[in-house]
C-alpha cells in the first residue's frame, strides 16, 4: 500500500542563512488511471519531480546529448495527473547555490540518455533527494523500474516513451537573477537541422509551461 504523505520535515539547517531555509518535496503523478487499483499492492506506473524553492524539477526525453532536465511550475506538470507530495525534508540553500547545483546536475541527465528502465524520471528525483537530503525516494515511486531491470519480459512492448517533434526551451539566468528562454541544445557544438525530429516526452512537449535547464558546462 502507498505511504501515507508526511508533512513532517528534517532540518539540515546550521543556524546560517535560516532566510534561505526551503523544503524538499517529492510531488508525484500517475501516468495511467490504472493505479488507482493496482497501488493497493505496492504497484504503479508514474512520474516524479523533485521541489526546490517554488520549483519543480523533472528528467524527459529527447534525442540530443543535452540537458533532459526541466522545470514546471510545482504539482502542475503538463500531461500528467497529480497524485500526492511527499516531504523529503529542508536545506538550507540559497536559490543562486541550488541553481549551479541543479545545472550541474544536468550535466549528468542528458535527454538522449533517458530509459524507461536504467535511467528514468524517479531516478532522477531519487539522486537529487539523495544529494539534498541524505533521503531516497519511497521505493513504491519506482517499483516498475526495479522489476522491469529483473524480469524485462514483464513490461508490455506498447510501454515505450511518448514522443513528438519539439525542441526543447532551456532557461537562461543572468547575474541579476532574470530569466530568459531560448529555443537550442545545451551545447554549442551541437547542430540542430530544421527538419531533423526532436522527440520529448509527449506531456512537456504541448505545454508552453515547462522548459529545460540548461546544464553547465564542463
Amino acid at each position: 500500500m502507498e505511504p501515507e504523505t508526511t508533512s513532517n520535515s528534517v532540518s539540515e539547517g546550521n543556524g546560517k542563512d535560516k532566510n534561505f531555509e526551503t523544503q524538499v518535496v517529492l510531488n508525484v503523478y500517475d501516468l495511467t488511471p490504472l493505479n488507482n487499483y493496482t497501488v493497493w499492492f505496492g504497484f504503479g506506473i508514474f512520474h516524479s519531480g523533485i521541489e526546490v524553492h517554488g520549483k519543480e524539477y523533472g528528467f524527459g526525453a529527447h534525442d540530443f546529448p543535452a540537458s533532459g532536465v526541466f522545470e514546471v511550475e510545482p504539482r502542475s506538470c503538463p500531461g500528467f495527473v497529480y497524485r500526492c507530495s511527499i516531504s523529503l525534508g529542508r536545506i538550507t540553500m540559497r536559490p543562486s547555490e541550488f541553481r549551479t547545483f541543479i545545472e550541474n546536475a544536468a550535466s549528468e541527465y542528458h535527454g538522449d540518455t533517458y530509459h524507461l528502465i536504467s535511467k528514468n524520471c524517479n531516478h532522477f528525483t531519487d539522486d537529487i533527494s539523495w544529494r539534498l537530503t541524505g533521503k531516497h525516494v519511497p521505493g513504491w515511486v519506482n517499483r516498475l523500474a526495479r522489476v522491469g531491470s529483473l524480469c524485462s519480459c514483464l513490461l508490455p512492448e506498447s510501454l515505450q516513451v511518448s514522443t513528438v517533434k519539439q525542441l526543447p526551451e532551456y532557461h537562461d539566468c543572468s547575474e541579476d537573477g532574470t530569466e530568459s528562454l531560448s529555443t537550442a541544445t545545451a551545447r554549442d557544438s551541437t547542430e540542430i537541422d530544421d527538419d531533423h525530429e526532436k522527440s520529448l516526452l509527449s506531456p512537456l512537449a504541448v505545454s508552453g509551461d515547462v522548459a529545460f535547464v540548461k546544464e553547465v558546462h564542463k
